[in-house]
């Protein structure tokens, strides 16, 4: 495994208890997402897992290297993209890789070819030569994985790296580490709220929840888990003799649950149609009825009582 984590926990001064002693494995190759919202203790578990936080308990390590007790060995074959930007903005794009180079202490050579290849994977090769503070958001983003990227890491790390960025631009940043990913055999590891992102880019997900990690699993596993389809009704009156209703006429299982007024009911068996029919002879009443495949963001509704999008 290129990253084994056992029982890691984060208390900051205070008391305030990031992260819960959570456990996780990520094979070579992977690409791997920490999903959950502002506060769930992903940058938490980054930070630990690039050595820029000290763990209070449990271990982490990098391709075998102990990020606590070998943090230099562990930094070397990793590197992370962070939230907040870290490049130089007077200076040109192929300045800021050739200084990142230097620090890796890459020779000349090697440098040049990997900063040529890194530039035309990530679209940079009209901007390079240009001051990073002419760039957009997205490009400045771009480059920075690229300097993350010249010391030919094992493992990058990258955090909420759509964060701030207007849609457009957050789509064409995620093609850009599809390519990445299509081209290389390296590990990521990429934290995001936003369910899209981890959909489209993970080959495995875990829902961080106040600082545990409450599911682990393909997205097309933790979506198969809700059933075909979702039944979602508006109720008006008694919420639990409602949900009580359904359950008694086989409708809904145990993992039903409710917000506010509206109950979302996962279909495992029959469909929709077969669904709404059955509430017809029920009499319950709604205000609306609809059915519709199952989202990442059911699953982590049905987890954490909470919407993803309206948590972060």
């Amino acid at each position: 495994m290129e990253i084994e984590v056992r029982k890691l926990r984060k208390v900051y001064p205070g008391g305030a208890e990031a992260v819960k002693g959570i456990d996780l494995d990520v094979a070579a190759g992977e690409v791997f997402g920490l999903l959950g919202p502002n506060g769930a203790g992903k940058s938490t578990t980054v930070g630990m897992l690039t050595t820029t936080i000290a763990p209070t308990s449990g271990t982490a390590r990098l391709a075998g290297f102990d990020v606590a007790t070998e943090p230099l060995a562990a930094r070397a074959v990793s590197s992370v993209v962070f939230q907040d930007p870290v490049v130089d903005r007077p200076l040109s794009g192929r300045r800021n890789l050739e200084i990142h180079a230097r620090l890796w202490r890459t020779d000349g050579a090697t440098a040049r070819r990997r900063t040529d290849e890194l530039v035309e994977l990530l679209g940079l090769s009209k901007l390079v030569d240009r001051a990073v503070a002419s760039y957009s958001g997205g490009e400045r983003r771009r480059l920075e994985i690229a300097r993350a990227l010249v010391s030919q890491p094992r493992l990058l790390f990258l955090d909420e790296p759509t964060v701030g960025l207007d849609p457009r631009i957050r789509h064409e940043l995620l093609d850009a580490i599809a390519g990445l990913r299509a081209r290389s055999q390296m590990t990521l590891l990429l934290t995001t709220h936003y369910l899209e992102e981890a959909e489209r880019l993970c080959d495995r997900i875990a829902i961080m929840h106040e600082g545990r990690i409450v599911a682990l699993d393909t997205p097309g596993a933790l979506l198969r888990g809700l059933g075909r389809e979702i039944l979602e009704l508006r109720v008006v009156g008694d919420m639990a003799a409602a949900l009580a209703a359904l359950r008694s006429h086989g409708i809904a299982r145990d993992d039903t649950f409710a917000v506010g007024s509206t109950l979302t009911v996962p279909l495992h068996e029959g469909n929709g149609a077969d669904a709404v029919k059955a509430l017809d002879d029920l009499g319950l009443a709604t205000t609306a009825i609809s059915t519709r495949r199952p989202t990442l963001d059911d699953v982590y509704l049905r987890l954490t009582g909470d919407r993803l999008a309206e948590a972060a």
